[in-house]
């Protein structure tokens, strides 16, 4: 991997303050154009940020400072690092020990059923199988499918918790809201609901209907058994 300056308008403001290097000199150091490292003496751009030196991070050496700004058409060059950094190693498909391959179609079986928002592609990366796989263990035409158990590939080791987490919560962003026969909707509709006539004016109408002169006349009649039995009490 080629190397690269770090910061680089911060560089170019160093540069411009404490060398006699030229703009087109900065420029091409610090991949930008004559023009922008103009504005930075001019006080037109970058402002508010702090200049770095490049000596001081081991980017740049004085000898090759006072070498380029002796002659205008030296072009300067970055130092050799004095630490390598390895090179990040391209992710591919996850790699399943030779004694859990047999366990990979009962995983994928358990996230199939357990998971069915999950795609292709994420059950591959996180079992380590091929798409071809996972289409049979769907379709249930897997050689093997009479014999396969849902197992979790946590539990047998194919996939951390971490990894398997965050795949479901990618695949619940994508998915689309549920309906609301999905969800098993119990209220009924607004429209349906306002059709409905309330009991309280029913009730009211048989309250209307009850006539008064029963009422007192039965009220009398309890009144005049409650006195008959005071008598008889008295004898």
């Amino acid at each position: 991997m080629a190397q690269q300056l770090l910061m680089p308008k911060a560089t170019a403001i160093w540069l411009v303050d404490n060398t006699a290097l030229s703009f087109d000199q900065i420029a091409q150091f610090c991949k930008l154009h004559p023009l922008e490292v103009k504005a930075i003496a001019d006080g037109e751009a970058a402002q508010g940020i702090k200049g770095l030196d490049p000596i001081s991070t081991g980017q740049l050496t004085r000898d090759e400072i006072a070498r380029a700004e002796g002659n205008p058409n030296h072009k300067l060059k970055l130092s050799e690092p004095k630490v390598r950094v390895p090179e990040s190693k391209r992710r591919g498909p996850r790699y399943t020990p030779v004694s859990k391959r047999q366990d990979r179609p009962n995983a994928i079986l358990w996230l199939v059923r357990n998971h069915p928002e999950l795609k292709d592609a994420q059950i591959s990366r996180l079992v380590g199988t091929t798409k071809s796989t996972i289409e049979q263990i769907r379709d249930r035409t897997h050689w093997n499918s009479a014999n396969l158990a849902p197992m979790d590939p946590v539990t047998l080791g194919l996939c951390s918790q971490i990894d398997l987490d965050m795949e479901v919560e990618k695949a619940a962003k994508g998915r689309p809201l549920p309906t609301a026969a999905e969800l098993g909707a119990t209220l009924q509709p607004a429209q349906e609901t306002e059709k409905l006539g309330f009991s309280y004016d029913r009730d009211d109408e048989k309250e209307k209907e009850i006539d008064a002169d029963a009422v007192f006349a039965k009220l009398k009649s309890l009144k005049s058994t409650s006195r008959d039995d005071e008598d008889d009490d008295q004898f």
